[in-house]
């Protein structure tokens, strides 16, 4: 692969930078002001925020170019440095409609919904009118291991009927979410436990969906996304809301999450780099003990430290994007299950010490350390768990050497 990013990626990057630093990170004061004012409501800001964005071209980065009309054009390896430029900011992902969970869905939609689908859906979900969220997590079994799923859906005429409890359901505390992937069980008795899932379209207006509460991540409800306990009592849709089928939600479902999951890697990378940027304007500027925190050696190595890590964990990401771009996803599993481990435990030792450096005033809410490593600890469990990844990254390493 090729280290120096193309002109086209680099016009992009700079385009991008300058959007986040002069209409971005000046505005994110009034936007926890309307979010405080109205939680669950997008705030207006924002919405302000992503027609500049959307009238710039700066609009679906994240989609890869072989999904046709719907991407802009760009290879996972051309949106790497764009999407680790959202992440200096906790908004800019949404202002440019490549936040979670509407990437992951809008990527199913892409991929595997049909015609009727898409034009329902999708097509609101490009356009940024409407939001989303994925419904796979539940409180009652090892959700890590999704053939663990107990929520069932079963066929009753036309319609399908959903009962179950999930939570931490990212996104669906929005007023604006309108649509739910829910996955669960058509075939509960299928030998192949990895033929039991589906997955299916559910309004969230749908008789029968209740969104009881917001959970709270390290004490932090991230309105206005959220993250919501949702009961199914008997919901019923129509079958023509079944994506790809009867028995391919596990499919569906390993699709999704290899973008999603190094999507949020960019991201972290972003993170870490600004919290970076911090830490070395804050020993440049400090003095203690009678002279600048710049020349303590601990200070120095600590920068040092981060600096190496953020660069390796970089590299690494892009070696993933790459391998996507040339081979498919599945091919690059290994190398996204690698920084899928390595960029989260990375982005928390570098804000970490970001914090450390800042002293109290790195944990509270002038500046974004405390809530980028709320983020980074989150990764350690989204999408997979470490040690979910680390099996069976060492499984296939062990075959495959051994």
């Amino acid at each position: 692969m090729q280290f120096q990013y193309s002109e086209k990626v680099e016009a992009l990057r700079t385009q991008v930078r300058h959007f986040i630093d002069e209409q971005v990170l000046p505005a994110e004061a009034l936007y926890d002001e309307q979010v405080a004012a109205a939680p669950w409501d997008t705030p207006p800001i924002m919405q302000t925020l992503k027609a500049k964005a959307q009238a710039a071209g700066l609009w679906n980065l994240f989609l890869p170019a072989d999904y046709g009309d719907y991407s802009p054009g760009l290879s996972n390896l051309e949106y790497a440095p764009l999407a680790e430029e959202t992440g200096r900011s906790r908004i800019a992902a949404e202002v440019f409609n490549c936040s979670a969970p509407d990437t992951g869905n809008m990527e199913v939609l892409a991929r595997y919904g049909n015609a009727e689908q898409r034009k329902r859906w999708l097509e609101p979900l490009l356009a940024g009118k409407i939001r989303s969220a994925f419904a796979m997590t539940e409180p009652d079994v090892a959700s890590s291991d999704a053939t663990n799923i107990q929520t069932l859906i079963r066929r009753e005429g036309d319609e399908y009927v959903i009962s179950g409890h999930k939570f931490y359901i990212s996104g669906a505390m929005r007023k604006d979410c309108e649509i739910l992937i829910v996955m669960g069980k058509t075939d509960p008795d299928n030998p192949n436990r990895h033929q039991q899932q589906s997955q299916v379209l559910v309004p969230t207006n749908t008789p029968g969906v209740r969104i009881t509460r917001a959970m709270k991540v390290l004490g932090y409800d991230d309105a206005p996304e959220g993250h919501a306990e949702v009961f199914f009592d008997d919901v019923r849709v129509p079958v023509e809301n079944i994506i790809l089928g009867e028995g391919r939600g596990f499919e569906i479902a390993q699709g999704r999450l290899g973008p999603g999951r190094i999507h949020h890697c960019m991201r972290l990378i972003g993170a870490a780099q600004k919290a970076f940027e911090l830490m070395c304007e804050r020993v440049n500027t400090r003095v203690v003990f009678g002279q600048p925190m710049s020349k303590q050696g601990s200070v120095r190595e600590d920068i040092a430290r981060s600096y190496c890590e953020i660069e390796q964990a970089r590299l690494l990401t892009l070696k993933a994007a790459d391998m996507m771009d040339r081979a498919g996803n599945k091919a690059a599993r290994e190398l996204i299950a690698m920084i899928k481990i390595v960029a989260p435990n990375m982005a928390l030792n570098v804000i970490d010490r970001a914090i450390q450096i800042h002293g109290a005033a790195g944990l509270g809410q002038d500046l974004p350390l405390a809530q980028f490593f709320a983020y980074a600890r989150t990764l350690r469990l989204a999408d997979g768990p470490d040690q979910v990844h680390m099996m069976q990254l060492g499984r296939d390493l062990a075959a495959r050497f051994g």
